[in-house]
């Protein structure tokens, strides 16, 4: 559900990217505004689906009865303030748009730090259960939320935003959904077989779970870094092509494979290197940590491949085609993996058989998107 939205304001930021590119600051003012609305009707859906559908969707999961009572607990405290959380990810998008990335990353470090207060505050001292780490978080993200907010609206020029001005522009919600939606619908489908594989690690038991939510977590700070490439290969690169200088676009990818090459390979290799002492900040018990090591052996190592992938589809949708990309991804990484579950893991029930789907997933994905941009890049010049 995150993913799906995420895909809206990704379609957003791509729009808003388009006209600051070329300098129609008042339609996309208009775009900012629309991007706003958005947000909060995605935001309330999102509350209402979360609050009602916890319970059947961790079924459907495979969740054992022993995490079951704790694990609707904490999702549920954690959909009722999806708010802020969804609203963060847009205000982001207006600004990473016009490539101002500093002030999120400000408020940010301000909600990371709320945030591990306040878990230690409720659970430490006020011995409050795992609900209130559900509860730390909307709070710290709601905050970050409101100080992205307060920033926009005290801002001068084209991101002023104005709550008044808050309204739907029925052409420009298309141009965001055009790009959204494919978007948005990738993230749906990339999370369901999330939770076939997450189903798959259920199959376990509860101590490989522990394993795999901790290296998978530690791989967050990896793929949080990769994505920051991706992002940057979006906004540059829709920026140029509104401003018609198309000649950037190839030179902005070459730029951005290469970093997020060197950022995929040094932290994820580091991950590993130091999974040890990494893993054990989560777990005391040493049949965690190996488990957490055995996930990061195989994904960790290669996650790079991950971030090429993601910064190809970046340069894709920058230009404005996200169909493609959607429809390669949803082949190249979730048919296949959906397929890998039911033939290979099946047949080799072993945590390796599973994991080793997302390197294999991630060659054959990036490879595809590198065809689609080549293709692609041969139509604009063309054009121009």
């Amino acid at each position: 559900m995150i993913g799906f939205f995420n895909g809206v304001a990704i379609g957003a930021g791509v729009v808003i990217s388009r006209y600051f590119g070329a300098r129609e600051i008042e339609r996309m003012q208009n775009a900012i505004h629309t991007t706003v609305a958005f947000g909060l009707i995605v935001s309330f859906i999102m509350t209402l689906i979360g609050v009602f559908f916890t319970p059947t969707l961790l079924r459907w999961m495979g969740t054992p009865d022993s995490v079951m009572a704790a694990s609707v607990t904490y999702f549920k405290i954690y959909f009722l303030g999806s708010f802020g959380s969804i609203m963060y990810n847009f205000f982001v998008g207006i600004l990473q748009a016009v490539g101002d990335s500093k002030h999120s990353l400000y408020y940010l470090i301000v909600s990371s730090v709320v945030n591990i207060v306040l878990d230690l505050f409720f659970i430490a001292v006020l011995k409050m259960g795992v609900g209130s780490a559900a509860l730390a978080t909307i709070i710290s993200e709601g905050i970050s939320s409101a100080l992205i907010l307060l920033c926009l609206k005290h801002m001068d020029g084209p991101l002023h935003f104005e709550l008044k001005d808050m309204r739907f522009h029925k052409e420009l919600a298309l141009q965001m959904l055009e790009v959204g939606l494919p978007a948005g619908l990738q993230g749906i489908i990339f999370s369901i077989s999330n939770v076939l594989i997450q189903s798959s690690i259920n199959s376990f038991g509860s101590l490989v779970m522990a394993g795999n939510t901790a290296a998978s977590n530690i791989e967050g700070f990896v793929y949080t870094s990769m994505n920051a490439v991706y992002q940057t290969s979006l906004s540059f690169t829709s920026q140029n092509f509104g401003a018609k200088k198309y000649n950037r676009i190839d030179k902005i990818l070459l730029e951005c494979l290469v970093i997020v090459s060197i950022v995929g390979l040094v932290l994820g290799q580091g991950a590993y290197f130091f999974g040890q002492q990494l893993l054990s900040i989560y777990s005391s018990d040493e049949r965690v940590i190996q488990f957490g090591i055995n996930r990061l052996a195989v994904i960790s190592t290669m996650y790079c491949l991950c971030g090429i992938m993601d910064t190809l589809v970046g340069s894709l949708r920058g230009i404005g085609y996200s169909i493609l990309p959607m429809l390669v991804s949803l082949t190249g990484v979730c048919l296949i993996r959906v397929i890998w579950i039911f033939t290979v893991f099946k047949a080799v029930h072993t945590t390796f058989s599973l994991y080793i789907s997302y390197p294999i997933t991630w060659v054959i994905t990036l490879v595809a998107h590198g065809i689609c941009f080549m293709v692609v890049r041969k139509k604009i010049r063309r054009v121009a």
